[in-house]
């Protein structure tokens, strides 16, 4: 392969990863559900409304 055909293969493949990932977050929200980031070892949730918190809003028996 050519450095261009492996600068596309990384480009596609990357597309393809954002695309996923941005419908998992959204069936997650469609679902009442918050995504979960990581930054700097801490642990960050967005609720459905877009609402950013440190805290874990997912009841004890929801989140095993």
């Amino acid at each position: 392969m050519t450095k261009l055909e492996f600068y596309k293969l990384g480009r596609d493949i990357q597309k393809i990863g954002t695309r996923a990932v941005r419908k998992a977050q959204a069936e997650n929200h469609a679902k009442g559900l918050p995504n979960v980031y990581s930054k700097n070892g801490v642990t960050y949730w967005q609720l459905p409304d877009g609402t950013i918190t440190m805290q874990n809003p997912l009841k004890e028996t929801q989140a095993s």
